[in-house]
């Protein structure tokens, strides 16, 4: 740029302070580091976010699908990419890490060792570009200031010249004018003559001093340009070197455990086998299963005796059956759909516990008072939606082949919910909702808690424009 500073200058009428935008780009420099320091750390939140939903979303389906109806081997393999998303949180959160700790403080340090603040503001290194130019450029600028004068004066000596050489012209066609007049014309136009001789020559002395100064004028500035070249250089040296950096952290592709995760993954998917489910489901749920036919059995008053309403009514440790063996219908399910009985039981022994044993036998099951009202309101939804008899007898069957769910009159999905006074809260991130049941908000919008956190950490909630849904709970803050 400054490689023909000079002549440039001499072309533009000579203009001087063309250094301006050099010495400004050190202090570019400086607002690129702060700008680099922001990207990175906005990527790392980024990647943080990114590292907690993953972490969440494998939370919470990993709990629908242990407590939903698939089985088996392809209940491992589904179960198998939950555990993928914890292992890519967790390297998500490695690079979150890797891009704070490592690129974003190197950069801070480098920005504090190139660039230092003054006491009366901006930077050394620019005033010390500035400083160098304007004494470079000092004894060439004001040879130049003295070629514009000697310009300026020879200028207004060829336009007098001009003019007066005109008036004589005009002079001789006047026969008004005597000869004393027109020898002072002639004289105006000599003087006039000289006049454009000497400035003419001393604006030609001047633009020789000037064209003798310039090749020092040159390379007193292009050595000052070059010491701002090496400065910038060093800055983009350093750019180029942080951004491979950033590159190498942002690759997973090369991280041997990344590459694991989804070979692992693949071998799970892999050893899903449905001729073994199918196999595993007729051993234990179907005809395969052990069953324990009807045997001949003595009478017994105990088994028999019917009780009546009233002994039903009477407040007692639990409800006891004796006598009642399993048939095959009545095998027990897995582990992960054997809570059903005891959730039962516990039911029946708390609505039983608030029975008056001294009520009148006249009740029937039509009518309740108002304490066991207010007793069955406090179940909750998944007792609720149970649908267990209110008596209970020999001819009942339990027989998991018959549940409305094969019908799929209820969805094993379905999360426990318990009721909670309505609370308003603030958003403290952005959140899209991924299904039909799912809220969506941003950091700061207010919306109105309707229950409390579940197991799975999802609150139900209500937008100010009454759309109700799902939402994190962690996303969010009461007001206070």
């Amino acid at each position: 740029m400054y490689l023909n500073l000079a002549m440039a200058q001499k072309r533009q009428s000579g203009r001087v302070g063309n250094y301006k935008r050099t010495v400004k780009r050190i202090d570019d420099g400086h607002r690129l580091c702060n700008d680099l320091m922001n990207c990175i750390h906005e990527r790392a939140r980024i990647e943080k976010v990114y590292a907690q939903q993953l972490t969440e979303w494998a939370k919470r389906w990993k709990q629908l699908v242990e407590k939903g109806p698939q089985y088996g081997t392809v209940e491992r393999a589904w179960c198998a990419f939950m555990s993928e998303a914890e292992k890519v949180s967790e390297l998500h959160l490695e690079v979150k890490g890797s891009l704070m700790n490592e690129d974003f403080e190197k950069i801070k340090n480098w920005q504090k060792e190139a660039f230092h603040k003054q006491m009366m503001g901006g930077f050394k290194e620019t005033k010390e570009a500035e400083d160098g130019f304007r004494k470079a450029q000092k004894p060439w600028a004001k040879k130049l200031k003295e070629v514009e004068a000697a310009k300026k004066a020879y200028h207004a000596a060829c336009k007098e010249e001009k003019l007066a050489i005109s008036r004589e012209t005009n002079s001789k066609a006047d026969p008004a004018l005597n000869p004393e007049q027109l020898k002072k014309l002639q004289d105006k136009v000599e003087r006039s003559k000289q006049d454009v001789l000497k400035t003419k020559e001393k604006y030609e002395k001047s633009l020789k001093e000037l064209d003798n100064a310039t090749p020092q004028y040159m390379e007193n500035m292009e050595q000052v340009f070059e010491q701002c070249q090496q400065f910038e250089e060093k800055r983009l040296r350093f750019f180029r070197e942080v951004l491979l950096e950033v590159q190498k952290h942002l690759d997973l592709s090369n991280v041997a455990s990344y590459k694991n995760i989804y070979r692992e993954l693949e071998q799970n998917i892999k050893t899903a086998d449905a001729v073994e489910d199918l196999r595993w489901f007729r051993a234990n749920q179907g005809p395969g299963m052990s069953m324990n036919w009807p045997q001949f059995e003595e009478w017994s008053a105990d088994l028999n005796r019917t009780l009546s309403r009233r002994e039903k009514k009477k407040a007692s440790d639990g409800v006891t059956l004796t006598g009642i063996n399993q048939t095959g219908d009545q095998v027990s399910q897995p582990n992960k759909h054997s809570s059903s009985l005891s959730v039962q039981s516990n039911t029946v022994q708390s609505v039983q516990s608030s029975y008056n044993p001294f009520e009148d036998e006249e009740d029937t099951g039509s009518t309740v008072s108002e304490k066991e009202d207010s007793k069955i309101k406090n179940v909750s939804s998944y007792e609720k939606n149970q649908g267990y008899p209110t008596d209970w007898s020999d001819e009942e069957s339990n027989n998991p082949f018959s549940s409305t769910d094969a019908n799929g009159d209820t969805n094993p999905f379905d999360e426990d919910t318990s009721p909670a006074m309505e609370v308003r809260v603030r958003a403290l991130y952005d959140y899209e909702g991924q299904e039909q049941d799912e809220l969506s908000f941003k950091a700061g919008d207010e919306l109105t808690k309707m229950e409390n956190e579940d197991e799975q950490g999802w609150c139900k909630g209500r937008l100010d424009n009454g759309q109700v849904g799902l939402y994190p709970a962690n996303y969010v803050e009461p007001i206070q």
